[in-house]
């Protein structure tokens, strides 16, 4: 069988940041392609654990 064509399929926009040159949501431990979760009092990174605090 041949497979389906998906039409109107939207690309994703996780990595729109590097197109842009915004490094401001990026682990400084693990570098460039993990991401800082917001969060309303501090940015965490899922993979390492590290942690800013908003002031």
């Amino acid at each position: 069988m041949a497979k389906k064509q998906v039409k109107n399929k939207t690309p994703s926009k996780k990595y729109a940041r590097y197109k842009e040159g915004k490094a401001e949501g990026f682990c400084p431990k693990c570098g460039p392609g993990v991401f800082l979760a917001n969060h309303k009092d501090r940015k965490t990174c899922g993979k390492c654990g590290y942690t800013v605090f908003n002031k």
